[in-house]
């Protein structure tokens, strides 16, 4: 599929266009044949957003799983890690034979675009639907206003272009001549790109190379089934304007999904600078019980369309929570000790981690290894038709906590719920103080920032605790040194809260408590509890070693 370069040519197999960072910290931009050949020497894909580095990691995944050839099995995966090395000759050789399909601007089957791609009147086409940090029709809201959204470098362009086939938003789209879907020139919403239902989930190694390894799942038992029609995008006929029928497009598999077409695009200018893109319609992609073919992201059981089809389970991924810290959610991230009984688990983790679980129980990676945990995903607004939040959070951990019969797991799964029973003591303490200030309800916002200072205090120290555990850590020791951190950090909190509280308090009122009974509010009663409350919610602070092992007893 090669041929002779055209006037308008921009590879993205030679072109440097994916920002990274090297191992000295140092942001620099490589082509797609550079980015493997470089993969042990750089730190990992580091673009404007971390849903765009999640998008061409995928990309590069598409590849990397064909130049491989799946890889055929785990021994040909585990070689792999073994020499902490990439097939580069092998992938230079793929990418050579598709070099065509990889050119931003080739005029009959640019890269992820439709070459053809028109309305049925003239329009002129702005960037501003393309690069997701530009509100559309709102652009005063944007750094990026003015001669800046005139035109951009191809190579900003292209990773746009990866980001927007990934997570643009739904909403009505600019109808294109040939898609059916079309009504009064109007494209009418198919939901939001592909990744953006996913709670993205990847793991990260001391390498872009170990990144790659990590999240490269192979054709094996329990993992990736070998299927023929599975292939990615530019190994199949360039498409249309139209809706690609199922049975082309599939998903069939990784390939698949690490390439779905969500909207059909077409780019306008040159090597010079991209000036404007077209977008419509593309492929929608149904999401339910999808688990055993996408293996970065994190699912949950639907208990409405469980009742709705009346059967069960019924998977479905599940975003992230932005409203919080990642490791506050701990327990969705890891693998869960098998349910008890015949019933289907309400979640399951991500495929890489457990995968990586896996390999750790197996000795395949060692019990000292420390993996990074990344977890991405979009908040949409106003119907799905704006992008409202990117989350992105990581955790540093080591492997054993991924096991999901480890006591390792346990205490950090449980270390995470203390911090929440702590902060709940915080939040009523919070409540007391307004109800002993005369206040009739709670007041709501000033336990709401009680407790998002508890977490901005607490955040750091347990991603430090959390990264700190290893093969010969002591769970109980490492548990009850969490609990005495945590009761320090909310008891100072706590009693900043007493100290302002003013004179009022000190007298205080009679009041409601919340079974309906009189009782006197004020400071020191309020304190009284607080002691108590903590004192119940992190009991390895209060009780000595002999105590708690009479305890197990």
């Amino acid at each position: 599929m090669t041929g002779s370069p055209h006037p308008a040519e921009f590879s993205l197999v030679d072109e440097a266009w994916i920002p990274v960072l090297d191992a000295t910290g140092q942001r620099r931009d490589v082509s797609l044949l550079g980015l493997f050949e470089q993969a042990g020497d750089v730190r990992m894909i580091a673009c404007e957003l971390p849903t765009q580095t999640f998008a061409i990691l995928r990309l590069a995944l598409a590849i990397l799983h064909r130049a491989t050839g799946g890889p055929a099995g785990e021994a040909a995966w585990q070689a792999l890690w073994r020499d902490r090395a990439l097939p580069v000759a092998d992938i230079a050789d793929y990418l050579g034979a598709f070099r065509d399909r990889f050119d931003l601007l080739h005029p009959m089957h640019p890269f992820y675009q439709v070459a053809d791609l028109h309305a049925a009147k003239s329009n002129t086409y702005g960037l501003e639907r393309l690069i997701a940090d530009v509100p559309s029709g709102l652009p005063f809201l944007t750094t990026r206003a003015g001669p800046g959204m005139d035109s951009i470098t191809p190579a900003e362009a292209a990773r746009w272009l990866v980001h927007c086939q990934a997570y643009d938003p739904s909403g009505i789209k600019t109808g294109a001549v040939g898609d059916t879907r079309v009504k009064g020139g109007r494209g009418y919403p198919i939901g939001v790109a592909s990744l953006g239902s996913l709670g993205g989930v990847h793991l990260e190694g001391a390498t872009l190379l170990e990144t790659l390894l990590l999240n490269l799942v192979p054709i094996a038992p329990g993992w990736q089934v070998a299927d023929e029609r599975d292939l990615p995008v530019w190994e199949r006929d360039p498409q249309t304007s139209a809706e690609e029928a199922d049975v082309t497009r599939g998903p069939y598999g990784l390939l698949s999904l690490y390439t779905w077409q969500s909207r059909r695009i077409r780019l306008f200018g040159d090597a010079a600078g991209i000036t404007g893109a077209m977008i419509s319609n593309g492929d929608r992609l149904e999401w339910q019980d999808r688990h055993l073919l996408e293996p970065m992201s994190v699912w949950g059981r639907s208990g409405p369309r469980e009742r709705e089809q009346k059967r069960t389970p019924i998977y479905l991924p599940r975003p992230h929570d932005h409203s919080r810290a990642l490791w506050r959610g701990l327990q969705t991230l890891l693998p869960a000790p098998p349910p008890s009984g015949a019933e289907p688990p309400k979640r399951l983790s991500p495929m890489v981690v457990q995968r990586l679980a896996r390999l750790t129980v197996t000795g395949v990676v060692g019990s000292d290894f420390q993996a990074r945990t990344r977890a991405t995903s979009v908040t949409y607004g106003t119907q799905q038709s704006v992008v409202d939040e990117v989350f992105s959070d990581a955790l540093t951990m080591n492997v054993l906590l991924l096991v999901e019969d480890s006591a390792l797991r346990a205490t950090a799964v449980d270390a995470a719920g203390d911090a929440e029973a702590a902060v709940t003591v915080l939040r009523r303490l919070a409540d007391n103080l307004a109800r002993a200030a005369g206040s009739r309800d709670t007041d709501i916002g000033e336990a709401d920032r009680a407790a998002e200072s508890a977490y901005a205090r607490l955040d750091r120290a347990f991603r430090d605790w959390l990264a700190r555990l290893g093969p010969d850590s002591d769970p109980a020791a490492e548990r009850a040194t969490w609990q005495r951190l945590v009761r320090r950090a909310v008891e100072r909190l706590g009693f900043d809260l007493v100290a302002a509280a003013g004179p009022t308090t000190w007298v205080g009122r009679m009041g409601k408590d919340r079974a309906g009974r009189d009782i006197h509010y004020s400071s020191s009663q309020a304190e009284a509890w607080f002691r108590d409350g903590l004192a119940r919610a992190l009991p390895m602070t209060t009780q000595s070693p002999h105590q708690r092992q009479e305890e197990k007893v």
